[in-house]
């Protein structure tokens, strides 16, 4: 696995048209596809509670982005939100940097460090331990993940202390490649199945290489044909979308304040 010397997809963003026929386009159709850049920090759905601040329609997203992560974040307005389904079962691309020699509880370094590890570890034995990463696999999610167990999401279990054992799920990972290594510091960048956590792809690589590993950002760039490039960073959207209600006649923007059943 090759090192190309840097990580430019995790911020290079390419140019991109104004917002504001698309805003209108939303505001008039209100059956859309809206591809938002999610800025770290906060959750999906705080995002989509924003957007739906503006436009006052009925508005979901395609598939939960952690708070830690940046990235392509797929909402879906009026009737398009029927088509959610479909998107959850699209394929994905994740450029993550990590850490190595150190776990944390969440598998990311916003969790409490469980152990930590200074042997050093050479490109080459991470780029040997990354083999065994691709193809069809058995993968455990994290414990503070959406995932349900026993009708309860497995991370509300773990914040009180619950201990659960959470089911493999079969994932798939179709190219992993090794993008950045100075160590302790890595980034990988990976295409694949739906349902598969990078979190736990980091966590597993440094068991298997004895020293511990944990994510330290996660930016997704892909999801089935929809990527970055096409996607606009949320402030820009809510505040495009602001500029242009507040310009709008009032007989315009008046259907747009009647609640949603």
């Amino acid at each position: 696995m090759p090192c190309c010397g840097s990580s430019s997809r995790l911020t290079d963003r390419a140019p991109l048209p104004s917002f504001a026929d698309a805003a209108w386009a939303i505001l008039l159709s209100m059956d859309t596809i809206i591809l938002v850049d999610k800025p770290k920090g906060i959750t999906s759905a705080r995002a989509v509670a924003l957007v739906k601040r503006r436009i006052k329609v009925k508005i979901g997203h395609t598939g939960t982005l952690d708070p830690l992560a940046t990235g392509l974040l797929i909402m879906l307005t009026g009737k398009r939100t029927k088509q959610a389904s479909s998107f959850l079962h699209m394929d994905k691309s994740y450029v993550v940097r990590a850490i190595l020699g150190m776990t944390t509880t969440t598998y990311d370094v916003a969790g409490d460090v469980v152990s930590k590890c200074d042997r050093p570890v050479t490109r080459e034995e991470l780029e040997s331990a990354l083999e065994g990463f691709t193809g069809e696999m058995q993968q455990v999610p994290p414990a503070f993940s959406a995932k349900k167990i026993g009708g309860k999401k497995a991370y509300e279990l773990a914040r009180k202390g619950i201990d659960v054992e959470i089911p493999a799920s079969q994932v798939r990972v179709d190219s992993l490649r090794l993008a950045h290594f100075d160590y302790p510091n890595f980034t990988l960048e990976c295409d694949v199945s739906s349902g598969f956590y990078v979190r736990s792809l980091v966590h597993d690589v440094g068991q298997k290489l004895g020293v511990g590993a944990t994510v330290e950002e996660v930016r997704r760039v892909r999801v089935g044909a929809y990527t970055i490039a096409n996607a606009r960073p949320l402030d820009d959207i809510l505040a495009e979308m602001s500029s242009q209600l507040d310009s709008a006649p009032v007989q315009q923007q008046a259907p747009m304040s009647r609640p949603i059943s």
